[in-house]
């Protein structure tokens, strides 16, 4: 194995819930929202956002993505709130409070891969800023590369994605391996190529239906370099 594809968000990202950073925003700037309003109006920004990811290609497009997610993020807020922000409030409030963070073990697993010689690609269902969170992240030194969907156009399980990271990597499918927490984006998107899937299932144990021979770990430490 010379190659190691990594997921991004809920495998080496952690989305730090932005609700509790809505709700601690409203209440500094002395506007209430319960915590279950903070949640639902951040569940539909995501589910529109998780619909729109791929328009996110460039500059100019990623701003009117992020517009239109604060639109939804905006119009999701109970009325009082929304007449008290303007589109530029809300806006400002999106980005302020998407925050992520690389899970604890991550840095010190992806050295250990690096240092044994492997090539690390983040493959992962983001618009265009997927760099720029992973550098914020820092992790950037410790990788190789990273492809987003946006990038390619498609999103995985599409098996364009993994090909654009095979190729980045410099290996054959058969010289890598994928790692995500997903049954169809990356087991099935990976199988679909040739490339070898491990799912990982930070929370629970293994779902039903993992195909046989996939292993399941529970940590990126687990991962046999």
């Amino acid at each position: 194995m010379r190659a190691v594809l990594l997921d991004g968000l809920g495998t080496l990202l952690e989305l730090l819930a932005p609700w509790h950073s809505l709700e601690e925003r409203m209440l500094a700037a002395g506007l209430e929202i319960s915590s279950e309003q903070a949640r639902r109006a951040f569940a539909a920004e995501i589910d529109y956002y998780q619909d729109h990811h791929l328009e996110g290609t460039d500059e100019n497009s990623l701003a009117d993505l992020r517009a239109r997610c604060a639109s939804v993020l905006h119009g999701a807020l109970p009325a009082s709130l929304r007449d008290a922000l303007s589109s530029q409030d809300a806006r400002r409030l999106l980005l302020d409070c998407l925050r992520f963070s690389p899970y604890p073990e991550v840095p010190a697993a992806l050295l250990r891969l690096r240092l044994r010689g492997r090539r690390l690609i983040v493959v992962s269902n983001w618009d265009i800023s997927l760099h720029e969170v992973v550098r914020n992240a820092g992790l950037s030194d410790l990788l190789d590369g990273v492809v987003s969907s946006a990038e390619v156009g498609q999103a995985k399980p599409a098996g364009a994605v993994f090909k654009r990271a095979l190729a980045l990597a410099g290996v054959t499918p058969a010289q890598a391996v994928h790692v995500g927490d997903s049954l169809v984006n990356d087991v099935q998107g990976a199988l679909s190529v040739g490339v070898a899937p491990i799912l990982l299932c930070r929370s629970s144990g293994a779902p039903r239906q993992v195909p046989a021979g996939v292993p399941v770990i529970s940590s990126l430490t687990q991962l046999d370099a």
